[in-house]
């Protein structure tokens, strides 16, 4: 009996203790769920209403890029997609095997109405099997509309296809202005820097040109979007959209109509040219021939497309103009001949004896003309363009002072346009010398440099800026394209960072000495002797141009060729034959323009650069972009006769498919070659 009571009590004692142990769990979970229901309600139902509603960034629109007159260059257009959603052709498909051949057979029957490569559909098979069945995926952009209809007409045959329409960058002129703009790709996870926008999926910054310059002006800010979604992350409704703000529109100071004429009459040539106004620094054109076509980037190359574009001999890539660095040859002269007349050690009167060649420590430094030019003065020797001449400037001058004076007219500095990729070119010193190659500097080197060669390397732009400051009165002018700053802060900067031309300070040349080297360049052009007396004379009263020649040799003459004859440049190979520069401004009485230009290989600067240039400067005269709007241009009809017939023969000439210019160069005794060093015997 005493036995069943304890077991009694020990089974109360067991059952208190469960019961209180339930108990306490029961009030612990109790207390728990009011602490999650009650006190943390306000949290847990932001919690629940930030997993229901999601805030989806939306991508501004890319501002405008115009020309000094508001011609667009750089546009945003429709953008129709085909994108293709997994869930919509799979919902019957139960294997692996079955799910690969119905995507097979949907992309087949697409390809039938849009071209699909194979790397198309590589890329949209692997994208579908990394993505939810949901997402779409785009299969192909920029669509034109025949194609967008032909698939919507379709569309029933096609499970899963959808088509949406966004924006693209599109440039109108195609390759007439492609170095200068540059072109937008999609962001590299090296240029990923926090902004959001940079992570939307398609959203593209500038790679090249202004477009990357301006990048984040152009930009524009991201509007949102708050969407519903499920557990999935399906969106199930849209709720409240606050727009995207545009990027600013961006001018430019070139003038797009002769963009267009530089570029077309430049077409077939590897080349360059720049046009500058000499009083403010506006670069009116830049044009680097061949080119490429920058909506090509926007819709993606092809591996082919790339391979061609970096394989190409001519470097289409490369903006020459600011890249493209140049023995500048006789159009150096003008820095040699300032050199020496500041430096006291010839008047502009004063004459040197051509013989035709000069002897220097057992070599022979030889004169373009072989028989020699006899006694010149400055003038005459920049006329005639002779070697000798400025072989003896150079050697009384010495290298650091002909550096000096290159220096302050840009030569052999970075004049910071506002184009990635500038460079700087090559004015040597002895000190550079020494510093770079630990050698030192010889008195033939000076010679060489004299003549616009050896170590010596300018850009188009450097020879442009150098004529402009010439043809000013030794103003520091500086190249720009915008007038607006090149490295902005933010993204508003476009709104009040306009900037004036500012004053450009003076030089510190003698007028008199400008003028002597100025009366050169005119007799360069007009003068009886001058070595473009027949290729670059503009036949109009009022605007006679100024300018010289310049011929860089690309391989050495030896001197048993030169015993022989010198091959023609129609006899070489074309990577053999001269660089051919002409530099020049107009008009001569009251200057405006400037002018420099470079062909590539492309032999005498007064055969094959001078009637170019001549027919860009007529063709700039006659817009008069710094002074007159689209419409005020002189009229053809208003031209006199000679130089209506120039400028029909150059426009014709500007077309890629016209007719070439007849020849216009100097005969062969009188075409400007250069100098070499030859050691006798």
């Amino acid at each position: 009996m005493r036995r069943d009571v304890d077991r009694a009590k020990l089974f109360t004692r067991r059952a208190v203790l469960l019961g209180g142990a339930q108990a306490g769990l029961v009030g612990a979970l109790a207390a728990r769920m009011y602490y999650l229901q009650v006190i943390e309600s306000d949290r847990y139902l932001t919690l629940a209403e930030e997993n229901r509603f999601n805030l989806r960034l939306l991508p501004p629109p890319r501002g405008h890029i115009v020309d000094r007159f508001g011609d667009q260059l750089a546009v945003n257009r429709q953008n129709y997609r085909v994108s293709i959603i997994a869930e919509d052709i799979l919902r019957q498909v139960r294997t692996a095997e079955e799910r690969q051949l119905a995507i097979d057979a949907t992309l087949d029957a697409l390809g039938k109405i849009v071209p699909l490569s194979d790397y198309d559909r590589t890329r949209v098979i692997r994208d579908m099997k990394r993505r939810r069945s949901f997402v779409p995926v785009t299969i192909r952009e920029n669509l034109t509309w025949e194609e967008m209809a032909a698939i919507e007409v379709h569309k029933l045959d096609l499970p899963g296809i959808t088509i949406d329409e966004g924006l693209s960058r599109h440039y109108p002129y195609g390759d007439l202005a492609a170095h200068l703009l540059g072109y937008v790709s999609s962001v590299s996870e090296e240029e990923v820097t926090g902004d959001p926008l940079l992570e939307l999926p398609g959203f593209r910054i500038g790679k090249q040109g202004v477009e990357k310059v301006y990048d984040l002006a152009l930009r524009g800010h991201g509007g949102t979007s708050r969407v519903e979604v499920n557990a999935l992350g399906r969106v199930m409704d849209e709720q409240t959209t606050e727009d995207a703000s545009a990027g600013a529109q961006l001018p430019l100071t070139i003038d797009m109509r002769l963009q267009s004429f530089a570029a077309r009459r430049l077409a077939g040539e590897s080349a360059s040219t720049v046009i500058i106004d000499i009083h403010t620094g506006d670069i009116l054109s830049m044009v680097s021939m061949p080119a490429y076509d920058p909506n090509a980037f926007t819709r993606g190359l092809s591996s082919a497309e790339w391979q061609d574009l970096v394989r190409n001999p001519r470097s289409p890539l490369t903006n020459k103009a600011i890249a493209g660095q140049y023995s500048p040859g006789s159009t150096f002269k003008m820095m040699v001949g300032l050199a020496a007349l500041e430096g006291g050690v010839i008047k502009a009167d004063q004459t040197v004896f051509c013989p035709g060649h000069m002897e220097l420590g057992g070599h022979r430094f030889h004169c373009w003309k072989k028989g020699g030019h006899g006694s010149l003065s400055l003038v005459g020797a920049l006329a005639e363009s002779c070697d000798v001449y400025f072989y003896e400037l150079a050697r009384r001058c010495g290298i650091d002072r002909i550096a000096e004076m290159a220096r302050r007219f840009g030569i052999g500095e970075v004049l910071d346009v506002g184009l990635p990729g500038e460079r700087g070119g090559l004015m040597p010193t002895r000190a550079w010398k020494a510093a770079t190659l630990g050698e030192g500097w010889h008195q033939g080197e000076t010679l060489l440099a004299g003549i616009g060669q050896g170590y010596v390397l300018t850009t188009p732009l450097q020879l442009a800026v150098m004529t402009a400051r010439i043809a000013n009165g030794g103003l520091k002018i500086m190249p720009r394209l915008s007038r607006f700053a090149a490295k902005p802060d933010s993204p508003g900067f476009l709104a009040a960072s306009a900037q004036e031309v500012p004053a450009a300070p003076p030089l510190g040349i003698a007028k008199a000495h400008l003028d002597a080297v100025r009366r050169g360049m005119w007799a360069v052009v007009n003068g009886e002797r001058g070595t473009a007396r027949r290729a670059a004379g503009i036949p109009v009263a009022g605007w006679e141009m100024s300018g010289k020649t310049g011929t860089t040799q690309v391989r050495r003459i030896s001197m048993r060729e030169r015993e022989t004859g010198i091959r023609r440049e129609d006899q070489l190979p074309w990577e053999l034959r001269n660089h051919a520069l002409f530099v020049c401004y107009a008009p001569e009485d009251a200057p405006r323009y400037a002018v420099a230009l470079c062909v590539e290989h492309g032999g005498g600067g007064s055969s094959a650069a001078g009637p170019i240039a001549r027919d860009i400067m007529l063709e700039t005269l006659r817009l008069d972009p710094a002074r007159k709007r689209p419409g005020e241009e002189i009229k053809m009809a208003d031209l006199p006769p000679a130089a209506r017939a120039l400028v029909a023969q150059a426009h014709a000439a500007a077309t890629p498919m016209g007719p070439p210019l007849p020849p216009d160069g100097l005969p062969e005794d009188s075409e400007e070659t250069p100098g070499s060093e030859e050691i006798d015997g």
